[in-house]
């Protein structure tokens, strides 16, 4: 199995240019500074957006589905664990190291050839809203953390009692396909904006 990390690093310097023209396009209200510093982008920032109403800034981490390009998935994979050195480490949802507000969330990506990429829709989820969501839906870190020590070396979907598994989320251990082995939870992008924590910029 190998990481697709570099791979995946040259796909987002290219998506970068096409996610900056939309930014100028829909969120006039804002500037927007993209921050090139690793320190800062392991902290989950990898843009900075300046209110031009109000006196507030926000931290923005951007996702993208770069493993599907030409292709529409109605979900998101919010990353709760992987592995590195055969040691499980805590991923990005969940990380209290991240100065992350929000998530834009980039999906729907199409390309006319490889690495040129013609569109794609954002989705802006708020990180403390969705984390506020998930522990009332008694979903919350050390929740999670106990149902995927009890599923150690399970491959694939895992249904949650919390969660409708057509219409909102699901766990999915990724053990065999990934050299990281993530436990993802898959939500449904529709059901983020249905509650409330997430807005479709595109």
């Amino acid at each position: 199995m190998k990481s697709s990390f570099k791979s995946d690093l040259k796909k987002e310097k290219q998506l970068s240019k096409l996610l900056d023209k939309y930014y100028k396009r829909h969120l006039k209200q804002y500037c927007f500074k993209r921050i090139s510093s690793l320190e800062e982008q392991r902290k989950g920032v990898d843009l900075i957006l300046t209110s031009t109403l109000v006196d507030a800034v926000f931290y923005v981490d951007e996702k993208a589905q770069l493993d599907y390009i030409n292709d529409s998935l109605p979900t998101f994979a919010f990353e709760l664990f992987y592995e590195k050195n055969g040691i499980q480490r805590q991923g990005w949802l969940f990380d209290s190291k991240k100065k992350t507000d929000f998530y834009a969330l980039v999906t729907s990506i199409y390309a006319d050839e490889e690495n040129t990429f013609t569109s794609c829709s954002i989705t802006f989820v708020n990180r403390k809203k969705l984390l506020a969501y998930l522990e009332s839906r008694e979903l919350s870190k050390e929740g999670l953390k106990e149902i995927a020590a009890t599923n150690e070396g399970f491959h694939g979907k895992l249904e949650l009692k919390a969660l409708d598994v057509k219409n909102e989320g699901y766990l999915f251990f990724s053990r065999k396909k990934k050299a990281e082995k993530p436990v993802n939870l898959i939500l449904k992008l529709d059901f983020l904006i249905q509650i409330g924590v997430a807005k479709k910029l595109v």
